[in-house]
């Protein structure tokens, strides 16, 4: 008597949304940023930060406006438009109170803290409206916000501090907690916020990062400044 076997091959693993949300957003860097990134550098940020100059007065006005985005953000989630930005309040993951303490030490070392400029109070603006008008746009920039600044936000601190500040590190750099597992614990909310969208919304949320990376960009661009 024969015996047939009959190989069933398993479905590849479903792949979880946000990992199409950093697959998307890595693409968006340049290849001196990261391995995967794709654009070529057209902007002075877009480059290796070995090979940045930058300033304290730019360094200032780009805390200042990054104040004002992250304000805007955790305002946003505390007084929350759809519910599902309910679940990514006291993530651990805020800014706002960190950025206080960094621009008040400024200030005690004899440094004039500037006035918002446009890229922040125009970031701010957009994701402000953007929170009532599109959900799934908006949870695009808080993904990219957040997490953008826990990688290679947290290195440009670093040779920032080296350059500028005789290596001191700033509260904006600093978590409460394990902040891989602060991370974690946001991935595995986002992908249960995202569950059940449609492909369309999730389409609508992935083009959006492209105008996370230009928003944000002239936010970082300011620590080049030098007027």
């Amino acid at each position: 008597m024969s015996m047939e076997f009959v190989c069933v091959s398993e479905a590849p693993p479903r792949k979880m949304f946000v990992e199409e949300l950093k697959s998307v957003s890595m693409k968006m860097h340049t290849r001196e940023q990261a391995r995967d990134g794709e654009k070529q550098p057209k902007q002075p940020e877009e480059r290796s930060v070995s090979k940045w100059d930058p300033t304290i007065d730019g360094y200032l006005k780009f805390l200042v406006d990054s104040m004002v985005v992250f304000d805007t953000l955790e305002k946003i989630i505390q007084h929350a438009f759809y519910p599902s930005y309910d679940e990514f309040r006291n993530t651990g993951l805020e800014r706002c109170a960190n950025l206080e303490k960094d621009l008040k030490w400024f200030k005690e070392e004899g440094h004039a803290i500037p006035e918002p400029s446009s890229p922040g109070l125009n970031y701010a603006k957009y994701l402000k409206e953007l929170s009532e008008s599109d959900e799934q746009a908006f949870i695009c920039h808080f993904y990219n916000i957040y997490f953008a600044h826990s990688a290679g936000g947290r290195m440009i601190g670093k040779k920032v501090a080296e350059k500028l500040l005789n290596k001191k590190e700033l509260e904006f750099y600093k978590w409460d907690g394990n902040l891989s597992q602060l991370l974690q614990n946001v991935r595995d909310k986002l992908n249960k916020v995202t569950e059940g969208w449609t492909e369309e919304e999730k389409k609508r949320c992935l083009a959006e990062t492209e105008k996370t990376f230009k928003m944000s960009g002239e936010v970082l661009r300011l620590i080049l400044s030098r007027s």
